[in-house]
């Protein structure tokens, strides 16, 4: 629901930004139950494009959210995604296609007004959310039992908010910042982001084009030193350029109209057959905060980390943080579980997040070669690579968790867990839907299941986890319809594993015994609290 700011509100959570992260995180807790309180200085939804991409992960995130089948009206899927020399051979093709390890399509593409617009939607349908557009944080206090944000009501001029003489307060027990690079709750805890000294400029230009075209290559990278350049869909009906800017160019040369249909004109691309929908400047960086919480205050999305975006993964890694935020703090403010659970979240997502920073960077050493040596060096490197016997491309990146919450040296631990079709008491679907989105002990057979000793059950038990085995029938049985799960535990080697709300593998266990052990570790592992916060 939309609000006014009224003395004496409080809520459980305070999310200050209400770009995807913080949609995402106000969709995820207000489901679960929980007062909400979003703040953010933009009076309307940003109209204008800049994600493009996410990946079957966080489509999982979305069907946990409840609004997958609406995202996926709105959604171009991916093929391939091919990389290409100045002679337009091909370096390097990856294939993005099909279904990922979550049971979603790998890869897909999609304009972010049109998915803030779902996400809208459904938030503003809970009656314990509270939206305040229009507002902006000016002043952060927190305290032991919870935190204070002082927010005045502006609007947007010229690009740029602009106060007014009204003013408020949000009173929550927890605020996360959400709020974007320049984040008001990131300086006002006093943390600066650590910087890897990549910056390359490139002019991001969005293409409504008027005309039905087949483009072959859909996505695709052009490593050309003359002017390296990414084409990608940006979402049904949307074409998107990234021009390198090369030396001795400016960011105030180049962001201009003409100087985009000046670089769309080689694509065919012109006044009369496209609608140039948005240009700007973009310095591509590798950042991230060296801390994510400090007390009852968090920071998510690219409040706590920045990326190139060569793997498509800038967006995608904010929506992970909210999903790792949702499951600890409704764990906290249930009573469930101790404060000291959200210590790991931090730790967690930023081992996670810097690999991608570093894939990205990677991938843009690769493709940010204006020197025609060096580049022609890297064609010939990457084209004897495809002739090696055995040569595979990779696949999409799948980093595991940074320390925290997991099994070191368990089989899968800190990984990404799988998503297939069961059947449960006759009922056939994803297992989320199914079993809904908990701690989940998944066993491949009913003896090992059984085997969990009463203790652990009991713990997770009143973590509202989940016990369950592959087969027919009832007993807390699980039919692997698609055989995806026997297949998971095969490669894992392993008779269960425990998988967390968040989907991260703790461990795989390869027996009974071993599951009892490792549910032992979880159980000592997880902070415990004797005080009922809602």
């Amino acid at each position: 629901m939309t609000g006014s700011v009224a003395a004496g509100d409080a809520a459980d959570v305070a999310i200050v930004g209400y770009g995807p992260t913080g949609q995402l995180l106000a969709l995820l807790l207000g489901r679960l139950g929980h007062r909400v309180t979003v703040v953010d200085r933009w009076p309307d939804l940003y109209p204008l494009p800049r994600a493009v991409h996410f990946d079957h992960e966080i489509a999982r995130l979305l069907q946990a959210a409840g609004v997958a089948d609406d995202v996926f009206r709105i959604v171009e899927r991916l093929d391939t995604y091919e990389w290409r020399n100045a002679a337009r051979e091909p370096l390097l093709i990856l294939d993005w296609g099909g279904m990922g390890p979550s049971g979603w399509p790998v890869s897909n593409m999609f304009s972010q007004p049109d998915l803030e617009r779902v996400l809208d939607k459904h938030v503003k349908r809970l009656p314990n959310v509270r939206v305040l557009q229009g507002w902006s944080a000016t002043a952060l206090r927190t305290h032991a039992e919870g935190v204070e944000l002082d927010i005045e009501r502006g609007e947007i001029v010229g690009g740029k908010w602009s106060g007014r003489a009204e003013r408020g307060r949000v009173r929550a027990r927890w605020v996360v910042g959400a709020d974007g690079a320049n984040s008001f709750v990131r300086r006002a805890l006093g943390i600066a982001m650590h910087d890897l000294g990549f910056a390359f400029d490139w002019l991001v230009v969005d293409v409504k084009p008027q005309t039905e075209r087949e483009w072959t290559p859909k996505t695709w990278q052009l490593c050309d030193p003359a002017r390296p350049t990414t084409v990608v869909p940006g979402g049904p009906g949307r074409r998107r350029w990234e021009f390198m800017l090369l030396p001795g160019e400016t960011q105030a040369e180049m962001n201009r109209a003409e100087v985009a249909w000046r670089l769309l004109a080689s694509w065919d691309i012109r006044p009369a057959n496209a609608e140039l929908e948005r240009h700007a400047v973009y310095t591509f960086r590798g950042q991230w905060a060296p801390s994510w919480r400090q007390g009852r205050a968090l920071l998510a999305g690219d409040a706590a980390h920045l990326m190139p975006p060569f793997a498509g993964q800038g967006m995608c890694s904010g929506m992970r943080d909210s999903m790792a935020l949702a499951w600890r703090l409704d764990a906290v403010l249930r009573g469930r579980l101790g404060e000291a659970v959200l210590d790991s979240y931090g730790p967690e997502r930023s081992g996670h997040v810097q690999e991608m920073i570093g894939l990205s960077i990677e991938l843009g050493k690769v493709i940010c070669i204006a020197d025609p040596a060096a580049a022609a060096e890297r064609d010939r490197a990457m084209i004897a690579a495809q002739q090696e016997p055995g040569y595979a491309p990779p696949p999409p990146p799948q980093p595991r968790l940074g320390p925290g919450l997991w099994a070191e040296g368990a089989p899968g631990a800190g990984q990404l867990g799988v998503q297939g079709v069961v059947e449960v008491g006759g009922a056939r679907g994803r297992f989320d839907d199914l079993h809904g989105v908990r701690f989940a002990v998944i066993a491949r057979d009913a003896a090992t299941a059984a085997a969990v000793s009463p203790a652990n059950r009991a713990a997770l038990e009143r973590v509202g986890g989940l016990v369950t085995h592959l087969g027919d029938g009832g007993g807390g049985a699980t039919r692997d319809v698609d055989g995806t799960y026997a297949g998971w535990l095969d490669s894992l080697g392993c008779a269960a594993a425990i998988v967390r709300p968040d989907f991260y593998l703790y461990g795989g266990a390869r027996d009974a015994a071993d599951l009892n052990r490792l549910l032992d570790g979880w159980r000592a592992a997880l902070p415990s609290t004797s005080v009922q916060e809602s």
